[in-house]
């Protein structure tokens, strides 16, 4: 064993105490799972079965993230600096 610094030891003594494991009350995980509701699976046969649904909402997706996209690049060409001169392509 080596020779430890004082301060260190002091340090991880009150730690140990600080961070010593709980026990949490028998019923916890109960009570928890009762406060989350967990969807039946039916419930989730029939929303992955119904494809009007997850094309909906696909293409809501979809048209969010092209509106996202196109007024991101409208604010970079609008706020963009003007340099001196621009290489043309």
């Amino acid at each position: 064993m080596t020779k430890e610094n004082p301060k260190i030891q002091a340090m991880e003594d009150h730690l140990s105490g600080a961070l010593r494991p709980i026990s949490l009350p028998g019923d916890f995980a109960h009570r928890v799972r009762a406060r989350i509701r967990f969807p039946e699976r039916e419930m989730l046969s029939r929303r992955l079965s119904n494809w009007e649904f997850a094309l909906i909402v696909t293409g809501s997706v979809m048209s969010a993230a092209l509106a996202i996209a196109t007024v991101a690049r409208a604010f970079y060409y609008f706020f963009r600096k003007s340099g001196g001169s621009r290489a043309s392509a």
